[in-house]
């Protein structure tokens, strides 16, 4: 009698990712929002992702929850640092090619009002004395996820957290409508 060898941890979360995107992929076509960008150069945003994608990041943005923070990491394998959660959720949903680094985030996004943060747009704080040092993914309810630091885990904050209300900088987002 042959037996099936027990499954591992990194087939379970590819199964677990690839229902919930698909899930989101469903529900994506019944979301609708109006454009609240504002223009970048020559009147154009860098980088624009259909709004419709905003459940797929959020989805593959919490499945990393609880991964450890590594300097410069990029994959849930790896660990993750804040810019690298970013880039690793976006390539998730899109083929564009991707900045890196917080600085180069920004570059690439428009401002938003904070009032306006809709699910998948990015948070910035000043934590290290430059205006995006850290960076977050807004999850809703005033919550974002973000890798905060080294020894820690990938983790959903409040905005209201008296540390980061004190540094917050800017909301901004990569979504067209």
């Amino acid at each position: 009698m042959q037996t099936m060898p027990e499954p591992t941890a990194a087939p379970s979360r590819r199964l677990l990712l690839s229902a919930a995107l698909a899930a989101a992929a469903t529900l994506a076509g019944c979301s609708s929002a109006p454009a609240r960008r504002s223009a970048g150069p020559c009147g154009t945003p860098s980088l624009a992702i259909d709004g419709g994608l905003r459940d797929a990041l959020y989805a593959r943005t919490m499945l990393v929850v609880n991964t450890p923070y590594t300097y410069g990491g990029n994959t849930p394998e790896g660990g993750f640092d804040c810019s690298g959660l970013v880039q690793y959720a976006l390539q998730g949903i899109t083929e564009q090619r991707l900045p890196r680094s917080t600085s180069q985030w920004a570059t690439v996004s428009s401002t938003i009002d904070r009032g306006d943060l809709q699910r998948g747009d990015f948070v910035f704080f000043n934590t290290s004395g430059g205006r995006y040092s850290h960076m977050g993914i807004y999850v809703g309810g005033e919550r974002f996820v973000h890798a905060p630091s080294s020894g820690g885990i990938v983790r959903v904050a409040a905005m209201d957290n008296p540390y980061f209300r004190k540094r917050f900088t800017e909301a901004r987002t990569v979504f067209a409508g």
